[in-house]
């Protein structure tokens, strides 16, 4: 006995949802979404299974002389919980309002599981069938049409189901037929009275007692098991969305400011970066100018070594009051007595040129000596700067 086909009822619910699922998205896709998800269910433990939905259990009842035997399967998992009377079970003409007597006799866990009718092995026949994998999400639809040559019975007075045994390596599906004939069925259905309008499935025994996990109860006759953890379960998913969606939320809004301090320290820094530039051009114009002003005085004689050779060439009967250094022009406005040989002792000279009387020379009766404006050029010497600009740091983006 395949340990995966005998737990297909206690994940009726889920399964058939999946199976659904799975052939509306991808037809064909339904069977195989099932099989797979009954062998990942298979990995966790009872309890997770149970709490899941994927291993709720269902009750069994079965037919034992006057009695009608209770079981409690969970998985592979067989259990007795006890004996009915069928004396005690209300019949179905019964004038009196409907009694569920097992709500009164079992724990209401246990009363809610879903209903099966167990039916002897020597009550059905079974056959063997190798099916294309496409046959997977109707296999019930397709077994239907084998009924007439695998058994010596029609189709309308059986009922049947199939279940896969395994699958091939080539997609192929091994299957087995399971029809029990409705004139067998009929009387232990009448023996449960009401009961049997409680039913959700009705299943066979094997050789060795363990139910087969089929369902020989027409789709239309049977009775649909909510999942008592269904709403909690939808409660748990939802929590769970929302639990997802308010941490992306979260993560996108530390992204977000996140990337708000990293642009904000970037404006400060390239506040800082500015104003370092500013700051280093402004250092670089005055450096520069500064080096202007050297080289333009490097290319003159200073007013110091003027002032010394005009000392050395001026007779002592000279006196200057007035000495103007204005761009490349001297000027000297004094009083001499040797006025009109001044041109003569000024000429020579390497620091000026073209020296000439400006106007008549003017006798000055308080001194006895001429006024004389005497003006003169003052060429560049070609000096060398003795301070050159400063080099650029291209190392250094801040100019520290």
């Amino acid at each position: 006995m395949n340990a995966r086909s005998e737990s297909r009822p206690g994940a009726d619910w889920a399964q058939d949802r999946l199976r659904r699922l799975g052939a509306r998205v991808v037809p064909g896709a339904g069977g195989f979404l099932s099989w797979w998800t009954r062998n990942l269910a298979a990995w966790l433990p009872a309890r997770v299974r149970r709490v899941l939905g994927f291993d709720r259990g269902r009750l069994l009842l079965q037919l034992e002389g006057d009695a009608v035997q209770l079981r409690l399967q969970q998985g592979s998992d067989l259990r007795d919980l006890g004996t009915v009377p069928q004396a005690s079970l209300p019949t179905e003409d019964a004038l009196v309002a409907p009694i569920d007597p097992l709500a009164t006799l079992l724990p209401a866990r246990l009363a809610d599981l879903p209903r099966w009718l167990l039916l002897p092995a020597a009550t059905g026949l079974r056959r063997r069938l190798t099916l294309p994998a496409a046959a997977a999400d109707r296999l019930r639809d397709v077994v239907g049409f084998e009924i007439d040559r695998q058994t010596p019975f029609t189709a309308e007075t059986v009922a049947f189901d199939a279940r896969v045994i395994d699958r091939r390596d080539d997609g192929a599906l091994d299957a087995e037929l399971v029809v029990v004939p409705r004139q067998r069925i009929e009387p232990q259905q009448a023996a449960l009275g009401q009961l049997a309008g409680s039913l959700a499935g009705i299943d066979l025994c094997a050789e060795n007692g363990v139910p087969l996990g089929v369902n020989l109860l027409p789709p239309a006759q049977r009775r649909r098991h909510g999942d008592p953890f269904r709403y909690w379960n939808l409660a748990l998913a939802a929590i769970a969305v929302l639990t997802v969606a308010a941490t992306m939320w979260q993560l996108l809004a530390n992204r977000r400011a996140a990337g708000d301090e990293l642009e904000r320290r970037i404006a400060d820094h390239a506040t800082a970066a500015r104003e370092a530039a500013a700051q280093r051009q402004t250092l670089i114009d005055l450096i520069e100018g500064q080096a202007f002003l050297d080289r333009q005085r490097a290319q003159r004689a200073t007013a110091v070594e003027v002032m010394d050779e005009l000392t050395r060439r001026l007779p002592d009967t000279t006196y200057l009051e007035k000495l103007a250094i204005e761009d490349d022009n001297l000027l000297m406005i004094g009083l001499s007595r040797e006025a009109p040989s001044l041109v003569q002792r000024l000429q020579g000279s390497k620091l000026w040129r073209a020296p000439s009387l400006t106007g008549a020379l003017m006798p000055d009766p308080a001194s006895g000596r001429d006024r004389f404006t005497l003006t003169a050029e003052l060429p560049s010497t070609g000096k060398p700067a003795p301070v050159a600009a400063p080099r650029e740091d291209t190392e250094d983006g801040d100019g520290r």
